[in-house]
């Protein structure tokens, strides 16, 4: 464990220093895993699609995504230590590039082929130069500048992704207009009409996949089209007007998705990347956009980064693991390299800010949250409590070929407290089929979740989802928010003898023996009650209560969960189903759990 990194588990960060300073804390023992050439970053061996060679260039370029905010400024405020390690890492920075993008040197990063891995990792490095040519580019040879130019015009001749991969080609072209170097316009444009074509609205855009809205509309294509704003308001004043005010009314509904002490729900993939999910809020005050107004993006962005200093997200060599809550692999998606974790210092884009910023200068203010509010766009109805509970029910979203899709964007609710669990199996504890429904052959202890909807409600009072859970078994659900309680109410239709498994919320335990005590299991009704919390399923149409001990690791938060769970068994034909559900972890959880909430017709 980085030692430097215990003080903040208790300590607030408050001032631009104090970021700088947990910005260097993090990177200081990643200094033993860079190569000879200080071109590639060798943080592990599991794999990724890409391979190593782009994955040790990934570990090098996003680190470039704290680093190059905080070289933007002269840090004179910092101790002398900190400033010199700055210094430090400039020098070493600047090495690599200078070799990864020497066609002779054995550490060359490599010819780009389409969709090239290396044109994501070339967003961080021409954001570090754009903020810093005096720092990155003036002191380059004139041979060191056209090697870089070459390397980065590949991107110009090769096929990017149609999603917010073109971002990073904008981007390249972007740095290439400030520092007068041939770009190419005709590029930009096409990239820039491919991002206009994923704008939905009220600031919403989706990530190239209609189905899916997720973390990529902030940490992405808002985060980049901010830093591009900023950037390019001379150059593009029109378009940078357009982005900022697209951020500013954005930002007034994925607030929603933070409690006031600064944890978001986790929803979607890349999930890994951690606190890259307060980056907006930073970008926001990079851009001068104030939204929800500074003292509040500031409140969010450094309770945010707060809150996941207090988790184990680091292994024991002070290193960013893959996971979320912990260090685990089976959430992770295929291209999750041991690198990637560091997309996180996105967040760290606040440091581009000089002190005298009101972003740093203004109080920090809550934000006044709606108890409920319907998210059109996303299509989620999100609930806020009184205890920095946060819940987002979801319908329609979809996703394909990153790993764990369903889990990731099809369960009724999401939880910023109790997360969601992966599957890692068929069975009810190897599936951990929380917050779903979940449906096998009877007897055959086969289950799955859905996948796909094929219609969807959302308004201001519930979340109705259309939907098939396996051949000749149909579904539509309606999932009602009461307080800390929801309901569910399933109309199934199917053709087979089926076993249905309704599962509430994952509520840790601390081993796999815990007090028996605590549960209760019956006819209609599940409930875990632990001092740190209550999760509780009953049924209101006769079916049987179930603990499941889910497998070790398939929670986001928690290495060790079981989850409540009503389950039937329902012959051919048309039955209704309804389950009340419910988990809170704080001090009113006992009297809150005794509420069971009136169903609606």
């Amino acid at each position: 464990m980085n030692h430097c990194m215990e003080k903040w588990k208790k300590r607030r960060i408050v001032t631009r220093n104090d970021a700088a300073e947990v910005l260097l804390d993090m990177i200081r023992p990643l200094k033993g895993f860079y190569s000879p050439g200080k071109s590639w970053l060798k943080l592990g061996n599991t794999g990724v699609h890409y391979g190593d060679k782009p994955a040790w260039m990934e570990g090098f370029a996003r680190v470039m995504w704290g680093l190059g905010p905080l070289w933007s400024q002269d840090n004179k405020s910092l101790s002398a230590e900190l400033k010199q390690e700055a210094d430090e890492w400039l020098n070493l920075y600047l090495e690599g590039m200078i070799h990864g993008t020497d066609p002779d040197h054995e550490e060359y990063w490599g010819d780009l082929v389409d969709y090239d891995q290396k044109m994501v990792e070339m967003a961080s490095l021409v954001t570090g130069i754009s903020l810093s040519p005096q720092k990155l580019w003036n002191p380059l040879t004139k041979k060191q500048k056209e090697n870089l130019y070459q390397w980065l015009n590949q991107i110009n001749d090769h096929k990017v992704h149609p999603n917010n991969w073109r971002f990073f080609r904008i981007l390249v072209n972007m740095m290439f207009q400030l520092l007068d170097l041939p770009w190419s316009e005709e590029v930009l444009e096409d990239d820039m009409a491919v991002i206009e074509g994923c704008y939905t609205g009220d600031g919403w855009y989706y990530d190239g996949n209609a189905g899916q809205v997720d973390y990529y509309i902030p940490f992405a294509i808002h985060f980049y089209s901010l830093i591009y704003s900023r950037l390019m308001e001379q150059k593009d004043p029109e378009r940078s007007r357009m982005f900022k005010e697209r951020s500013r009314v954005f930002s007034h509904d994925f607030i929603y998705w933070f409690a006031e002490d600064g944890r978001e729900i986790p929803y979607g993939r890349s999930l890994t990347y951690r606190f890259a999910h307060g980056a907006f809020f930073g970008a926001m005050g990079f851009a001068g956009v104030e939204g929800a107004g500074f003292g509040v993006m500031k409140s969010l962005a450094l309770k945010n980064l707060e809150q996941w200093m207090k988790l184990p997200i680091f292994d024991n060599g002070g290193v960013l693991s893959i996971g979320y809550g912990y260090p685990n692999l089976f959430m992770s998606e295929r291209y999750n390299a041991p690198g990637s974790p560091y997309w996180a210092f996105k967040s760290f884009f606040l440091l581009a800010l000089p002190q005298e910023h009101p972003f740093w200068q203004s109080e920090e203010e809550t934000y006044p949250y709606e108890e409920k509010k319907l998210l059109s766009h996303p299509h989620m109805l999100v609930t806020h409590d009184s205890h920095n509970h946060v819940l987002a029910y979801v319908a329609g979203q979809h996703c394909r070929n990153h790993g764990a899709c369903p889990e990731k964007y099809e369960k009724f609710v999401y939880s910023n407290k109790f997360g969601f669990s992966v599957s890692r199996g068929f069975g009810l504890s190897e599936g951990a089929f929380d917050n779903t429904l979940a449906v096998s052959l009877a007897g055959e202890e086969r289950y799955q979740m859905r996948y796909g909807a094929r219609d969807f409600e959302v308004s201001e009072d519930e979340v109705k989802i259309t939907y098939r859970l396996m051949p000749g078994v149909e579904a539509v659900s309606r999932i009602i928010p009461q307080g800390a309680w929801h309901v569910r109410i399933h109309e199934i239709r199917t053709e087979h003898e089926i076993d249905v498994a309704d599962g509430g919320f994952a509520i840790p335990v601390e081993s796999a023996k815990y007090d028996r005590s605590c549960i209760e299991e019956g006819e209609e009704t599940a409930s875990a009650s632990f001092p740190w919390g209550i999760s509780k399923v009953v049924s209101l149409s006769g079916g049987k209560g179930k603990m499941v001990d889910a497998f070790p690791n398939t929670n986001l938060f928690q290495p060790l969960t079981v989850i409540p769970t009503i389950c039937y068994r329902l012959k051919p034909g048309v039955h209704r189903l309804i389950t009340c559900v419910m988990a809170d972890d704080s001090e009113e959880s006992e009297r809150l759990a005794g509420q069971i909430p009136d169903v609606l017709p």
